[in-house]
């Protein structure tokens, strides 16, 4: 079994198919699949891709793919702040300046901080300077002892969120710098429970956060870029958060407008 055959075998037993159920997938024979995967037929190029594609693989290993079939990498991993991806940079800048008075924030495939903006940083006073110092990891951030852990009135509900998510990008990527940060702060046993502030009622689960004498309610949307071409636009999501209740709404207004006199804050 060549290298290339040895990694498209293995993202397809990830993703629970089958030769013929791949096969049918890209449009060709099961036989061919196999051939691919036994190193007894050298993929072309677009095969690769075809394949890759069906099996949902992320850019960045696709171009592994490519380098272990013999061929060149197809995917560029530029830097967001670069000149390559300017327009991009300049579109997600836009975003979430314009999602302000509400905290938004830009986070890359392992979790850290790319960008955020001014009402993101407001939350951040009285954290351990030690998390503050890039690369600063949003996960690390909300979890530790000495970050966020302690403000956030329905941990183990946000932990529980965090953990589904974080377990599906594992199973997208098998990061092994995402497997940490799971074994270090979401994995079992590493908190208490499941409970908290009950949501029965909520569109989906919120983040109760204390802020100064109020407890903050927010949710949060995570968008990304549509058919990215880019190692790292594909990796970079912006994380935006919206108030669940009327108080916080008028909370994050006023938090937004640095009016730190307000008794309510």
């Amino acid at each position: 079994m060549t290298e290339a055959g040895g990694l498209l075998r293995e993202w397809r037993q990830r993703r629970r198919m089958s030769q013929l159920e791949l096969a049918l997938a890209a449009g060709v024979s099961a036989r061919h699949v196999s051939l691919v995967e036994t190193g007894r037929s050298t993929p072309s190029a677009d095969m690769v891709l075809r394949l890759a594609e069906r099996l949902d693989v992320p850019l960045r290993d696709r171009n592994r793919l490519l380098l272990a079939a013999g061929h060149a990498p197809r995917y560029r991993e530029r830097p967001l702040d670069g000149q390559g991806l300017a327009a991009a940079h300049r579109a997600v800048a836009a975003v979430i300046r314009a999602h302000e008075p509400y905290p938004a924030v830009v986070i890359d495939r392992r979790w850290n901080v790319v960008m955020a903006n001014r009402v993101l940083e407001r939350f951040l006073e009285g954290v351990d300077p030690a998390l503050l110092r890039p690369p600063v990891n949003m996960l690390e951030l909300g979890l530790h002892p000495q970050g966020l852990r302690s403000r956030i009135a329905n941990l183990d509900q946000v932990r529980a969120v965090l953990r589904a998510r974080l377990s599906r990008q594992l199973e997208r990527t098998r990061d092994p710098e995402l497997a940490a940060l799971y074994e270090a702060y979401l994995a079992p046993g590493v908190a208490d429970g499941e409970g908290g502030v009950p949501v029965e009622d909520e569109i989906t689960t919120p983040m109760v956060i204390r802020h100064g004498r109020r407890e903050l309610r927010l949710f949060s949307t995570v968008t990304t870029f549509g058919t990215p071409q880019d190692i790292t636009l594909e990796e970079v999501s912006i994380e935006s958060y919206y108030p669940v209740d009327a108080a916080t709404e008028a909370a994050l207004h006023a938090l937004a407008a640095d009016r730190t006199a307000d008794p309510g804050l």
